[in-house]
């Protein structure tokens, strides 16, 4: 099992991660994730066409020539989003659903912006208005839940989760939320499912690995956890948290030496890690 996920994570690269962005881009009007995204929060799995930082003045020529233009609008807002203009992408959201008060994406995008500017009622507001405007909106009931799940509002979430996942069973990013729930629970065999579930539909994601690896951890299997951290650093190999769940899974299995190795690289990323420090000192080598 190390052996096939080393050699996935190694297939990975910017142009696998560009043809599996472009594969989507045709099918959404929804912001992607953002830079600086909450922690464990995989909002949307999409973007949309032409939605970015070098379009926003070809953007703004076509809204000048079609003002009452709502998908320009909105086009324009993600594209701001994602140069990190937040509040000139709101603007672009709130003139969207001014113009066309039932465009549920519009909704979702203003909420995932609110988001990033730590505006989370609003935010809340947002999903709910993008569900009441479309019912079957997967990345609104994706988003909503998810923001319920940090509000440790889990019962909530998990009824979101469970909705995205019925829009939506191809998305990998709802399996993943709500793996972290069941994780949080203490359900840790359904949790495993759950990530099962999302690396299934998207191999080249790294969080889900990193959430699979704890719960196998807690369930004592102790060499695939082994495995997937490995793999989840080999997506990003300054993931502390992958390192010192690497660093356990080791210790666990008596294998002082690549413990330590793990603990230490942990560290090495982020000096105030606080289980790779406990780990260094339960094998004396802090």
């Amino acid at each position: 099992m190390r052996n096939n996920a080393r050699t996935l994570r190694s297939a990975v690269g910017p142009a696998a991660v560009i043809c599996a962005a472009l594969a989507l881009a045709a099918c959404s009007e929804t912001l992607g994730p953002l830079q600086g995204a909450p922690s464990k929060v995989a909002e949307v799995d999409a973007d949309s066409p032409g939605a970015n930082a070098g379009n926003i003045g070809s953007l703004t020529d076509v809204i000048q020539r079609n003002p009452g233009d709502s998908v320009a609008y909105n086009t324009r807002g993600i594209a701001f989003a994602k140069a990190g203009n937040y509040k000139s992408a709101i603007e672009d959201f709130t003139k969207a659903v001014q113009i066309d008060p039932k465009f549920n994406a519009a909704y979702t995008n203003r909420a995932l912006a609110f988001r990033q500017m730590g505006k989370d009622g609003p935010a809340l507001a947002d999903f709910s208005a993008a569900i009441a405007a479309n019912p079957n909106d997967a990345s609104a009931y994706l988003g909503r839940g998810n923001l319920l799940r940090s509000q440790n509002h889990l019962p909530e979430a998990m009824a979101d989760l469970d909705a995205a996942i019925r829009l939506n069973p191809e998305g990998a990013q709802a399996y993943h939320a709500r793996g972290l729930i069941y994780q949080r629970l203490g359900n840790n065999e359904q949790a495993i499912t759950d990530f099962n579930n999302a690396i299934d539909r998207d191999p080249f994601a790294g969080a889900p690995y990193q959430a699979r690896g704890q719960s196998l951890l807690a369930t004592g299997k102790y060499d695939q956890a082994v495995d997937d951290f490995d793999a989840a650093l080999n997506v990003d190999s300054n993931n502390a948290e992958a390192w010192a769940g690497l660093g356990l899974a080791y210790e666990k299995l008596g294998n002082k030496p690549k413990a330590v190795e793990s603990y230490e690289r942990a560290t090495m990323v982020a000096p105030s890690n606080s289980a790779a420090k406990a780990g260094l000192q339960r094998l004396g080598a802090a």
